[in-house]
């Protein structure tokens, strides 16, 4: 069985976060919450609460143990970016994106 959680429209650039996705992929639910929790990144402190919400909705719907939960699959896509201009000198100016992305995370029993 497997329980998912998405979080949609972050923001943070999807390349950022695949960063941080990496460290944690297939690592027990336990051991990817503490590795997240001591990551100096933006993008652990959201990828922790998506794995949380993951963790709650296995643990609301059968109560699973959550010693025997594993993170089976996480992915970060790239969401809208919303495009900004920034005045530059003689007259220019220069395009801002500001990029945010969808992150799925999901958790199943051994």
């Amino acid at each position: 069985m497997e329980w998912e959680a998405t979080l949609r429209y972050a923001h943070i650039s999807a390349r950022k976060a695949r960063l941080v996705a990496d460290l944690v992929r297939g690592l027990p639910v336990a051991s990817a919450l503490s590795t997240l929790q001591f990551t100096p990144k933006k993008a652990a402190v959201i990828i922790r609460k998506t794995l949380q919400s993951a963790l709650d909705n296995a643990s609301r719907s059968s109560g699973v143990n959550e010693d025997k939960l594993v993170v089976s699959r996480i992915m970060v896509d790239e969401g809208p970016t919303a495009k900004r201009w920034s005045p530059r000198a003689m007259g220019r100016a220069t395009r801002i994106r500001k990029r945010t992305s969808h992150i799925f995370v999901a958790v199943e029993e051994l």
